[in-house]
């Protein structure tokens, strides 16, 4: 998906193929999110000022690049759990055996297409941790960068949650639909309250 160009993964995005949607794009506003942290990190190494925080920053830039890599790649897997429930939609529903048939391959296609915006949901929580750290230690010339890094990454947390939630009402397995929504209200509760703390304590920091 994002060999495509900006450009192009637009208009794919906007047109009538099911993928990619909102979990796919959701990651990609994710990774987005998380190259502007990263941007605030870089621009922190090798600045006199931030010295005592040299090391913390490193550390910060190796697991920002994994999360971004992550989130790319979790744009794909998006597209692959979430393309066998497309195709069981578009199944014949004409006669019982058909909607028995139907309704047996959406079931089985649920976890999966659930699962993937769970994960993106997750690794933009642990991005908003990190732009926390950004905004708190990076150079203040781009401290603003971290706030919107964060909201960016909050913006696709609540992304993925809508994703995840559009598949759990449908999901008849009921033990695993209370356990994928009690983690996405955990992760969105905790995620998106710290993003608006990193958001506001930038705006009283400009």
């Amino acid at each position: 998906m994002l060999n495509k160009t900006c450009i192009e993964f637009a208009e794919v995005l906007a047109s009538k193929e099911p993928v990619p949607g909102g979990g796919g794009a959701s990651a990609y506003v994710g990774s987005l999110g998380m190259a502007l942290g990263s941007m605030v990190g870089n621009l922190t190494l090798g600045k006199k000022k931030y010295a005592d925080v040299e090391e913390d920053i490193k550390a910060l830039l190796e697991r920002s690049q994994q999360l971004m890599k992550r989130l790319n790649d979790l744009v794909e897997a998006d597209a692959e759990a979430f393309k066998p429930l497309s195709d069981a939609y578009r199944l014949p529903s004409g006669t019982d055996e058909e909607k028995e048939y139907k309704e047996t391959m959406i079931q089985a296609s649920l976890k999966a297409a659930a699962q993937a915006p769970l994960d993106i949901a997750k690794a933009c929580a642990e991005a908003i941790e990190l732009h926390k750290e950004f905004a708190e230690k990076g150079s203040r010339l781009a401290v603003s960068d971290a706030g919107c890094g964060a909201i960016f990454c909050k913006a696709a947390l609540q992304g993925a949650r809508l994703n995840v939630l559009i598949n759990l009402n449908l999901m008849k397995d009921e033990d695993l639909k209370y356990k994928m929504q009690k983690e996405i209200d955990e992760v969105t509760l905790k995620g998106a309250a710290m993003a608006d703390e990193v958001y506001s304590y930038v705006e009283n920091n400009l």
